[in-house]
Protein backbone atom coordinates (compact mmCIF):
# COMPACT_ATOMS: atom_id res chain seq x y z
CA UNK A 1 0.00 0.00 0.00
CA UNK A 2 1.78 3.32 -0.83
CA UNK A 3 -0.50 5.65 0.60
CA UNK A 4 0.54 5.79 4.82
CA UNK A 5 -2.99 6.98 5.52
CA UNK A 6 -6.10 4.38 4.60
CA UNK A 7 -9.47 6.10 4.22
CA UNK A 8 -12.26 3.30 6.03
CA UNK A 9 -13.40 2.23 2.42
CA UNK A 10 -9.75 1.41 1.96
CA UNK A 11 -8.96 -0.81 5.07
CA UNK A 12 -12.11 -2.97 4.65
CA UNK A 13 -11.10 -3.43 0.66
CA UNK A 14 -8.20 -4.86 2.28
CA UNK A 15 -9.59 -6.89 4.82
CA UNK A 16 -12.05 -8.60 2.12
CA UNK A 17 -9.84 -8.04 -0.71
CA UNK A 18 -8.04 -11.46 0.02
CA UNK A 19 -9.86 -14.79 0.89
CA UNK A 20 -7.47 -15.78 3.51
CA UNK A 21 -6.50 -13.62 6.24
CA UNK A 22 -4.68 -16.12 8.58
CA UNK A 23 -3.07 -19.42 7.02
CA UNK A 24 -4.70 -21.41 4.57
CA UNK A 25 -3.98 -25.15 3.98
CA UNK A 26 -4.18 -23.41 0.45
CA UNK A 27 -14.18 14.69 -20.48
CA UNK A 28 -13.58 15.27 -24.09
CA UNK A 29 -15.98 13.64 -26.25
CA UNK A 30 -14.71 10.80 -28.12
CA UNK A 31 -16.23 9.87 -31.65
CA UNK A 32 -19.22 7.79 -32.47
CA UNK A 33 -16.46 5.32 -33.75
CA UNK A 34 -12.74 5.67 -33.77
CA UNK A 35 -10.31 5.01 -36.61
CA UNK A 36 -7.88 2.22 -36.48
CA UNK A 37 -4.49 2.68 -36.07
CA UNK A 38 -2.57 1.63 -39.18
CA UNK A 39 -0.96 -1.88 -38.62
CA UNK A 40 3.09 -1.73 -38.79
CA UNK A 41 5.54 -5.19 -38.91
CA UNK A 42 5.12 -6.92 -35.70
CA UNK A 43 8.76 -6.81 -33.83
CA UNK A 44 9.60 -10.70 -32.80
CA UNK A 45 8.66 -11.74 -29.11
CA UNK A 46 12.05 -13.63 -29.23
CA UNK A 47 11.78 -15.80 -26.52
CA UNK A 48 8.79 -14.75 -24.64
CA UNK A 49 6.08 -16.82 -26.38
CA UNK A 50 7.35 -20.33 -24.01
CA UNK A 51 4.44 -22.57 -25.34
CA UNK A 52 2.00 -21.78 -22.38
CA UNK A 53 -0.65 -21.05 -24.29
CA UNK A 54 -1.20 -17.73 -26.69
CA UNK A 55 0.66 -14.48 -26.29
CA UNK A 56 -0.90 -11.34 -27.32
CA UNK A 57 0.09 -7.95 -27.31
CA UNK A 58 -1.05 -4.22 -29.12
CA UNK A 59 1.74 -1.31 -28.83
CA UNK A 60 -0.08 2.27 -29.78
CA UNK A 61 1.39 5.73 -29.56
CA UNK A 62 -0.78 7.40 -27.63
CA UNK A 63 -0.44 11.07 -29.89
CA UNK A 64 -0.75 9.46 -33.46
CA UNK A 65 -2.86 5.96 -33.32
CA UNK A 66 -0.29 4.01 -34.55
CA UNK A 67 0.33 0.26 -33.80
CA UNK A 68 4.27 0.28 -32.68
CA UNK A 69 3.84 -3.70 -32.30
CA UNK A 70 2.04 -6.03 -32.37
CA UNK A 71 1.45 -9.97 -31.77
CA UNK A 72 -2.22 -11.89 -31.83
CA UNK A 73 -3.09 -8.73 -31.76
CA UNK A 74 -6.73 -9.04 -33.80
CA UNK A 75 -7.31 -12.61 -31.40
CA UNK A 76 -9.66 -12.36 -29.32
CA UNK A 77 -8.77 -13.69 -25.24
CA UNK A 78 -10.21 -13.31 -21.89
CA UNK A 79 -9.28 -9.89 -20.88
CA UNK A 80 -9.57 -11.13 -17.05
CA UNK A 81 -10.11 -7.83 -14.64
CA UNK A 82 -8.25 -5.47 -17.18
CA UNK A 83 -12.05 -5.74 -18.31
CA UNK A 84 -13.02 -3.18 -15.15
CA UNK A 85 -11.34 -0.41 -17.09
CA UNK A 86 -13.94 -0.72 -19.33
CA UNK A 87 -16.37 -0.92 -17.35
CA UNK A 88 -15.02 2.20 -15.29
CA UNK A 89 -15.75 4.32 -18.27
CA UNK A 90 -19.08 2.56 -19.08
CA UNK A 91 -20.08 3.49 -15.33
CA UNK A 92 -18.73 7.07 -15.77
CA UNK A 93 -20.25 7.81 -19.02
CA UNK A 94 -23.95 6.69 -17.83
CA UNK A 95 -23.77 7.99 -14.40
CA UNK A 96 -21.19 10.72 -14.07
CA UNK A 97 -18.26 10.82 -11.67
CA UNK A 98 -20.17 12.51 -8.62
CA UNK A 99 -22.87 10.24 -8.92
CA UNK A 100 -23.61 8.36 -4.98
CA UNK A 101 -25.49 5.07 -4.97
CA UNK A 102 -28.55 5.24 -1.86
CA UNK A 103 -28.97 3.19 1.03
CA UNK A 104 -32.57 4.00 2.52
CA UNK A 105 -34.45 3.24 6.17
CA UNK A 106 -38.37 3.48 4.46
CA UNK A 107 -41.31 3.68 6.59
CA UNK A 108 -44.48 2.76 5.01
CA UNK A 109 -46.72 4.14 7.90
CA UNK A 110 -46.64 6.87 10.27
CA UNK A 111 -44.14 7.70 12.98
CA UNK A 112 -45.86 8.60 16.08
CA UNK A 113 -44.79 8.61 19.85
CA UNK A 114 -41.49 6.78 18.75
CA UNK A 115 -44.03 3.91 17.10
CA UNK A 116 -43.40 3.43 13.70
CA UNK A 117 -47.50 2.31 13.01
CA UNK A 118 -46.37 0.31 9.73
CA UNK A 119 -43.31 -1.86 7.95
CA UNK A 120 -39.45 -0.80 8.09
CA UNK A 121 -38.02 -1.43 4.83
CA UNK A 122 -34.27 -1.16 4.41
CA UNK A 123 -34.10 -0.14 0.84
CA UNK A 124 -31.45 -0.88 -1.55
CA UNK A 125 -30.10 1.55 -4.62
CA UNK A 126 -27.25 -0.81 -5.81
CA UNK A 127 -24.15 0.37 -3.55
CA UNK A 128 -21.50 -2.17 -4.11
CA UNK A 129 -19.37 -0.74 -0.73
CA UNK A 130 -21.81 -0.61 1.49
CA UNK A 131 -20.29 -1.92 5.06
CA UNK A 132 -21.46 -3.16 8.46
CA UNK A 133 -20.43 0.18 9.71
CA UNK A 134 -22.70 2.28 8.01
CA UNK A 135 -25.73 -0.15 8.88
CA UNK A 136 -24.23 0.82 12.20
CA UNK A 137 -24.70 4.72 11.77
CA UNK A 138 -28.31 3.98 10.24
CA UNK A 139 -29.53 2.28 12.91
CA UNK A 140 -27.81 5.22 14.79
CA UNK A 141 -29.92 7.84 13.09
CA UNK A 142 -33.03 5.77 13.22
CA UNK A 143 -32.89 5.73 17.25
CA UNK A 144 -31.87 9.50 16.88
CA UNK A 145 -35.03 10.09 14.60
CA UNK A 146 -36.84 9.04 17.19
CA UNK A 147 -37.62 5.56 16.46
CA UNK A 148 -37.94 3.05 19.41
CA UNK A 149 -40.44 0.24 17.79
CA UNK A 150 -41.89 -1.16 14.58
CA UNK A 151 -45.32 -2.79 14.34
CA UNK A 152 -45.16 -3.91 11.07
CA UNK A 153 -42.98 -6.32 9.07
CA UNK A 154 -39.24 -5.74 8.86
CA UNK A 155 -38.93 -6.20 5.45
CA UNK A 156 -35.56 -5.69 3.04
CA UNK A 157 -35.76 -4.59 -0.77
CA UNK A 158 -32.56 -5.68 -2.93
CA UNK A 159 -34.42 -5.04 -6.36
CA UNK A 160 -32.97 -1.82 -7.13
CA UNK A 161 -30.42 -4.43 -9.51
CA UNK A 162 -31.80 -7.91 -10.85
CA UNK A 163 -30.26 -11.10 -8.57
CA UNK A 164 -27.58 -12.95 -9.68
CA UNK A 165 -26.70 -16.02 -7.65
CA UNK A 166 -23.12 -15.78 -8.53
CA UNK A 167 -21.00 -13.87 -11.19
CA UNK A 168 -19.52 -16.75 -12.60
CA UNK A 169 -20.36 -20.58 -12.78
CA UNK A 170 -16.85 -21.98 -13.00
CA UNK A 171 -15.31 -20.91 -9.60
CA UNK A 172 -14.29 -23.07 -6.17
CA UNK A 173 -17.97 -22.42 -4.14
CA UNK A 174 -15.83 -21.01 -1.41
CA UNK A 175 -14.28 -18.04 -3.48
CA UNK A 176 -15.01 -15.01 -2.09
CA UNK A 177 -14.54 -12.93 -4.84
CA UNK A 178 -17.95 -14.78 -6.86
CA UNK A 179 -20.63 -13.54 -4.55
CA UNK A 180 -24.35 -13.11 -5.65
CA UNK A 181 -25.00 -9.71 -6.60
CA UNK A 182 -28.25 -7.77 -5.65
CA UNK A 183 -29.75 -3.98 -5.08
CA UNK A 184 -28.23 -4.37 -1.08
CA UNK A 185 -25.02 -5.50 -0.88
CA UNK A 186 -22.94 -5.76 2.70
CA UNK A 187 -19.36 -6.19 3.02
CA UNK A 188 -18.72 -7.29 -0.91
CA UNK A 189 -21.19 -9.95 -0.25
CA UNK A 190 -18.99 -11.96 2.12
CA UNK A 191 -19.07 -13.52 5.37
CA UNK A 192 -16.61 -13.98 8.05
CA UNK A 193 -16.06 -17.15 8.73
CA UNK A 194 -13.69 -17.82 11.28
CA UNK A 195 -12.42 -21.16 13.31
CA UNK A 196 -10.25 -22.12 16.37
CA UNK A 197 -8.53 -24.79 17.55
CA UNK A 198 -7.98 -26.16 20.99
CA UNK A 199 -6.85 -29.08 21.54
CA UNK A 200 -8.25 -30.59 18.58
CA UNK A 201 -11.11 -29.66 19.01
CA UNK A 202 -12.45 -26.56 16.77
CA UNK A 203 -15.16 -23.89 17.36
CA UNK A 204 -16.09 -21.74 14.61
CA UNK A 205 -17.76 -18.29 14.02
CA UNK A 206 -19.43 -16.70 11.05
CA UNK A 207 -20.01 -12.74 11.65
CA UNK A 208 -20.30 -9.29 9.69
CA UNK A 209 -17.30 -7.64 10.84
CA UNK A 210 -15.92 -4.40 9.41
CA UNK A 211 -13.76 -1.75 10.84
CA UNK A 212 -15.60 -0.97 13.97
CA UNK A 213 -18.28 -3.65 14.56
CA UNK A 214 -18.40 -7.29 14.24
CA UNK A 215 -22.03 -8.53 14.78
CA UNK A 216 -22.62 -12.80 14.68
CA UNK A 217 -25.17 -13.75 12.04
CA UNK A 218 -26.68 -17.06 11.66
CA UNK A 219 -28.58 -16.71 8.29
CA UNK A 220 -24.21 -18.29 7.37
CA UNK A 221 -24.00 -21.95 9.20
CA UNK A 222 -20.79 -23.97 8.96
CA UNK A 223 -20.58 -27.26 10.00
CA UNK A 224 -17.08 -29.40 9.66
CA UNK A 225 -17.14 -32.72 8.75
CA UNK A 226 -14.53 -35.61 8.36
CA UNK A 227 -13.87 -35.87 4.70
CA UNK A 228 -10.63 -35.12 2.62
CA UNK A 229 -11.68 -33.64 0.04
CA UNK A 230 -13.49 -31.40 -1.27
CA UNK A 231 -12.37 -28.48 1.15
CA UNK A 232 -16.06 -26.83 1.32
CA UNK A 233 -19.31 -27.90 0.08
CA UNK A 234 -22.66 -25.24 -0.36
CA UNK A 235 -25.63 -25.40 -0.15
CA UNK A 236 -28.42 -22.93 -0.84
CA UNK A 237 -31.47 -23.53 1.37
CA UNK A 238 -34.55 -21.51 2.24
CA UNK A 239 -33.43 -18.70 4.20
CA UNK A 240 -29.58 -19.73 5.43
CA UNK A 241 -26.80 -20.38 3.36
CA UNK A 242 -25.17 -23.83 4.41
CA UNK A 243 -21.50 -24.68 4.42
CA UNK A 244 -19.56 -27.53 5.09
CA UNK A 245 -15.93 -27.88 5.53
CA UNK A 246 -13.35 -30.79 5.57
CA UNK A 247 -11.63 -30.92 9.15
CA UNK A 248 -8.23 -32.04 6.95
CA UNK A 249 -8.52 -28.53 5.29
CA UNK A 250 -8.44 -26.51 8.60
CA UNK A 251 -5.16 -27.07 10.15
CA UNK A 252 -4.73 -24.21 13.28
CA UNK A 253 -6.41 -21.72 13.69
CA UNK A 254 -7.33 -19.50 11.35
CA UNK A 255 -10.15 -17.65 9.19
CA UNK A 256 -11.39 -16.44 5.29
CA UNK A 257 -14.27 -14.74 3.54
CA UNK A 258 -17.03 -16.95 1.99
CA UNK A 259 -19.59 -15.66 -0.35
CA UNK A 260 -22.97 -14.87 0.77
CA UNK A 261 -25.58 -15.96 -1.25
CA UNK A 262 -28.77 -14.57 0.32
CA UNK A 263 -27.36 -10.85 0.66
CA UNK A 264 -30.84 -9.29 1.71
CA UNK A 265 -31.94 -11.89 4.45
CA UNK A 266 -27.37 -11.03 5.22
CA UNK A 267 -27.90 -7.28 4.99
CA UNK A 268 -31.36 -7.62 7.04
CA UNK A 269 -29.89 -9.13 9.94
CA UNK A 270 -27.07 -7.73 10.43
CA UNK A 271 -29.36 -4.36 10.60
CA UNK A 272 -31.47 -5.77 13.47
CA UNK A 273 -28.70 -6.73 15.62
CA UNK A 274 -27.29 -3.58 15.17
CA UNK A 275 -30.66 -2.08 15.55
CA UNK A 276 -31.03 -3.87 18.82
CA UNK A 277 -28.19 -2.09 20.43
CA UNK A 278 -29.90 1.45 20.09
CA UNK A 279 -32.60 -0.05 22.27
CA UNK A 280 -35.26 -0.68 18.47
CA UNK A 281 -36.76 -3.81 17.93
CA UNK A 282 -37.68 -5.47 14.53
CA UNK A 283 -39.15 -8.29 13.25
CA UNK A 284 -36.71 -11.31 12.01
CA UNK A 285 -35.54 -9.66 8.04
CA UNK A 286 -38.25 -10.88 5.38
CA UNK A 287 -37.48 -10.25 1.13
CA UNK A 288 -39.30 -7.15 0.02
CA UNK A 289 -40.79 -8.36 -3.41
CA UNK A 290 -41.86 -4.77 -4.73
CA UNK A 291 -40.18 -1.59 -3.88
CA UNK A 292 -40.97 0.15 -0.54
CA UNK A 293 -43.87 3.33 -1.37
CA UNK A 294 -43.44 5.27 2.05
CA UNK A 295 -41.01 8.37 3.83
CA UNK A 296 -37.22 7.81 3.73
CA UNK A 297 -36.20 7.89 7.97
CA UNK A 298 -32.31 7.19 7.13
CA UNK A 299 -30.92 7.70 3.69
CA UNK A 300 -27.09 6.61 3.40
CA UNK A 301 -24.56 7.83 0.52
CA UNK A 302 -21.62 6.15 -1.34
CA UNK A 303 -18.53 7.84 -2.21
CA UNK A 304 -18.96 9.97 -5.08
CA UNK A 305 -18.25 6.98 -8.44
CA UNK A 306 -15.26 8.53 -9.01
CA UNK A 307 -14.16 7.26 -5.85
CA UNK A 308 -15.60 3.88 -5.68
CA UNK A 309 -14.37 3.31 -9.12
CA UNK A 310 -10.79 4.28 -8.26
CA UNK A 311 -11.01 1.75 -5.39
CA UNK A 312 -12.63 -0.80 -7.87
CA UNK A 313 -9.64 -0.58 -10.23
CA UNK A 314 -7.33 -0.71 -7.00
CA UNK A 315 -8.30 -3.95 -4.78
CA UNK A 316 -10.02 -5.38 -8.54
CA UNK A 317 -13.45 -6.23 -6.39
CA UNK A 318 -15.97 -7.96 -8.73
CA UNK A 319 -18.99 -7.55 -7.25
CA UNK A 320 -17.84 -3.81 -7.27
CA UNK A 321 -17.52 -4.15 -11.12
CA UNK A 322 -21.16 -5.76 -11.59
CA UNK A 323 -22.72 -3.35 -9.06
CA UNK A 324 -21.91 -0.20 -11.13
CA UNK A 325 -22.09 -1.92 -14.88
CA UNK A 326 -25.45 -2.37 -14.25
CA UNK A 327 -26.64 0.15 -12.62
CA UNK A 328 -25.08 2.05 -15.67
CA UNK A 329 -27.29 -0.30 -18.16
CA UNK A 330 -30.01 0.62 -15.74
CA UNK A 331 -29.50 3.91 -16.30
CA UNK A 332 -28.86 3.80 -20.01
CA UNK A 333 -32.10 1.79 -21.11
CA UNK A 334 -33.87 0.47 -17.78
CA UNK A 335 -33.06 -2.49 -15.27
CA UNK A 336 -31.02 -5.56 -17.66
CA UNK A 337 -32.67 -8.81 -17.47
CA UNK A 338 -29.57 -10.39 -16.23
CA UNK A 339 -25.84 -9.85 -16.00
CA UNK A 340 -25.15 -11.06 -19.28
CA UNK A 341 -27.51 -9.00 -20.87
CA UNK A 342 -25.95 -5.97 -19.21
CA UNK A 343 -22.39 -6.80 -20.05
CA UNK A 344 -23.52 -6.93 -24.16
CA UNK A 345 -24.93 -3.73 -23.82
CA UNK A 346 -21.86 -2.77 -22.68
CA UNK A 347 -20.03 -4.38 -25.35
CA UNK A 348 -22.34 -2.52 -27.90
CA UNK A 349 -21.07 0.60 -25.86
CA UNK A 350 -17.70 -0.59 -26.05
CA UNK A 351 -17.95 -0.79 -30.02
CA UNK A 352 -19.53 2.14 -31.08
CA UNK A 353 -17.44 4.68 -28.19
CA UNK A 354 -14.09 3.05 -29.04
CA UNK A 355 -14.87 0.87 -31.88
CA UNK A 356 -14.00 -2.48 -29.74
CA UNK A 357 -15.28 -4.38 -32.77
CA UNK A 358 -14.36 -7.15 -31.02
CA UNK A 359 -15.71 -6.96 -27.43
CA UNK A 360 -18.13 -9.76 -26.20
CA UNK A 361 -18.03 -9.12 -22.95
CA UNK A 362 -20.39 -11.67 -20.64
CA UNK A 363 -19.62 -9.67 -17.40
CA UNK A 364 -18.60 -6.76 -16.08
CA UNK A 365 -15.75 -7.58 -13.87
CA UNK A 366 -14.11 -9.81 -16.68
CA UNK A 367 -14.39 -12.82 -13.72
CA UNK A 368 -16.05 -14.89 -16.56
CA UNK A 369 -13.62 -16.53 -19.11
CA UNK A 370 -15.84 -16.89 -21.80
CA UNK A 371 -15.56 -12.76 -21.85
CA UNK A 372 -13.72 -11.91 -25.30
CA UNK A 373 -11.79 -8.75 -26.97
CA UNK A 374 -8.84 -7.81 -28.68
CA UNK A 375 -5.28 -6.58 -27.50
CA UNK A 376 -5.32 -4.34 -30.36
CA UNK A 377 -9.23 -2.91 -29.42
CA UNK A 378 -8.47 -2.83 -25.81
CA UNK A 379 -5.04 -1.05 -26.48
CA UNK A 380 -7.31 1.43 -28.92
CA UNK A 381 -9.48 2.20 -25.70
CA UNK A 382 -6.82 3.31 -23.60
CA UNK A 383 -5.15 5.21 -26.21
CA UNK A 384 -8.79 6.94 -27.13
CA UNK A 385 -9.44 7.38 -22.90
CA UNK A 386 -5.98 8.66 -22.37
CA UNK A 387 -6.79 11.47 -24.62
CA UNK A 388 -10.79 12.21 -22.84
CA UNK A 389 -8.60 12.30 -19.72
CA UNK A 390 -10.69 10.23 -17.49
CA UNK A 391 -8.94 6.60 -16.62
CA UNK A 392 -5.54 7.30 -16.37
CA UNK A 393 -5.92 9.15 -12.97
CA UNK A 394 -8.19 6.09 -11.69
CA UNK A 395 -5.60 3.27 -12.22
CA UNK A 396 -2.67 3.29 -10.12
CA UNK A 397 2.06 2.25 -10.59
CA UNK A 398 2.89 -0.45 -11.79
CA UNK A 399 6.20 -1.36 -10.30
CA UNK A 400 8.52 -3.92 -11.56
CA UNK A 401 8.99 -6.89 -9.59
CA UNK A 402 11.85 -9.50 -9.59
CA UNK A 403 11.31 -12.86 -9.60
CA UNK A 404 11.00 -12.66 -5.39
CA UNK A 405 8.53 -10.13 -5.69
CA UNK A 406 10.83 -7.52 -4.88
CA UNK A 407 9.96 -4.16 -6.36
CA UNK A 408 13.33 -2.97 -8.47
CA UNK A 409 13.12 0.53 -9.79
CA UNK A 410 13.40 1.33 -13.33
CA UNK A 411 14.68 4.89 -13.55
CA UNK A 412 12.43 6.86 -16.44
CA UNK A 413 10.21 4.45 -16.77
CA UNK A 414 6.33 5.23 -15.68
CA UNK A 415 3.37 2.30 -16.19
CA UNK A 416 -0.26 3.05 -14.87
CA UNK A 417 -1.69 0.02 -15.69
CA UNK A 418 -4.83 -2.45 -14.55
CA UNK A 419 -4.13 -6.10 -14.08
CA UNK A 420 -6.21 -9.20 -14.66
CA UNK A 421 -5.41 -12.83 -13.48
CA UNK A 422 -7.45 -15.77 -14.01
CA UNK A 423 -6.37 -19.40 -14.10
CA UNK A 424 -4.02 -19.70 -16.77
CA UNK A 425 -5.30 -16.36 -17.97
CA UNK A 426 -2.69 -13.24 -17.35
CA UNK A 427 -3.43 -9.93 -18.94
CA UNK A 428 -2.64 -6.57 -18.61
CA UNK A 429 -3.24 -2.99 -20.14
CA UNK A 430 -2.84 0.63 -19.59
CA UNK A 431 -0.23 3.30 -19.74
CA UNK A 432 3.70 3.52 -20.80
CA UNK A 433 5.86 6.19 -20.32
CA UNK A 434 9.69 5.60 -21.22
CA UNK A 435 13.02 7.71 -20.45
CA UNK A 436 12.30 9.86 -23.28
CA UNK A 437 8.96 11.00 -22.20
CA UNK A 438 6.67 9.28 -25.24
CA UNK A 439 3.20 8.48 -24.19
CA UNK A 440 2.04 4.80 -25.21
CA UNK A 441 -1.10 3.02 -24.85
CA UNK A 442 -1.15 -1.01 -24.57
CA UNK A 443 -2.48 -4.13 -23.79
CA UNK A 444 -1.21 -7.97 -23.10
CA UNK A 445 -2.70 -10.91 -22.67
CA UNK A 446 -1.20 -14.52 -22.10
CA UNK A 447 -3.79 -17.52 -22.32
CA UNK A 448 -3.84 -21.12 -21.83
CA UNK A 449 -7.20 -21.68 -22.39
CA UNK A 450 -6.62 -25.16 -22.88
CA UNK A 451 -5.33 -25.87 -19.28
CA UNK A 452 -7.67 -23.63 -18.05
CA UNK A 453 -10.28 -25.63 -19.18
CA UNK A 454 -8.69 -28.69 -16.79
CA UNK A 455 -9.07 -26.86 -13.42
CA UNK A 456 -11.70 -24.83 -14.39
CA UNK A 457 -14.77 -25.54 -11.96
CA UNK A 458 -12.22 -27.71 -9.10
CA UNK A 459 -12.65 -26.96 -5.62
CA UNK A 460 -9.37 -25.58 -4.73
CA UNK A 461 -8.62 -22.22 -4.25
CA UNK A 462 -5.33 -22.71 -6.14
CA UNK A 463 -5.11 -25.80 -8.51
CA UNK A 464 -1.23 -27.32 -8.97
CA UNK A 465 0.41 -25.44 -11.27
CA UNK A 466 -1.46 -21.95 -11.67
CA UNK A 467 0.69 -19.97 -9.33
CA UNK A 468 4.28 -20.70 -10.85
CA UNK A 469 2.35 -19.81 -14.62
CA UNK A 470 1.45 -16.77 -13.43
CA UNK A 471 4.66 -15.71 -12.38
CA UNK A 472 6.14 -16.43 -15.26
CA UNK A 473 3.55 -14.70 -17.49
CA UNK A 474 4.44 -11.65 -15.08
CA UNK A 475 7.79 -11.75 -15.68
CA UNK A 476 7.38 -12.00 -19.74
CA UNK A 477 4.66 -8.89 -19.65
CA UNK A 478 7.56 -6.75 -17.65
CA UNK A 479 9.82 -7.72 -20.22
CA UNK A 480 8.05 -6.58 -22.97
CA UNK A 481 7.28 -3.50 -21.27
CA UNK A 482 11.22 -2.59 -19.99
CA UNK A 483 11.72 -3.63 -24.20
CA UNK A 484 9.50 -1.08 -25.33
CA UNK A 485 10.73 1.54 -23.20
CA UNK A 486 13.87 1.16 -24.30
CA UNK A 487 12.88 0.82 -28.01
CA UNK A 488 9.98 3.37 -28.36
CA UNK A 489 10.58 6.13 -25.86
Amino acid sequence: MNEPVLRRRGVLNLLLGGSVLVAMPACATAPERSPRPALRPAAPVGGLASGDGDLSYALIDMRTGALIAGQGEATPLPPASVAKALTALYALDALGAGYQFRTRLVATGPVTDGILRGDLVPAGGGDPTLETDDLAAMAADLARAGVRQVTGRFLVWGGALPFIPEIAQDQAVQAGYNPSVSGINLNFNRVHFEWRNSGGAYSVAMDARSARHQPAVSMAHMQIVNRANPPYTYRRAGARDEWTVARAALGGTGSRWLPVRHPELYAGEVLRVLAQGQGIALAAPQIATTAPNGRDLVTHLSAPLQEVLRDLLRFSTNISAEAVGMMASAARAGQPASLRASAAQMSDWARARYGMSSAALVDHSGLGANSRVSMRDMALMFRLAGQEGQLRALLREHPFRDRNNTIVAQPGVDVRAKTGTLFYVSALGGYLRGPGGRELAFSICQADLARRAQVAGGQVDRPEGTAAWARASRQRKQELLLRWAREHS
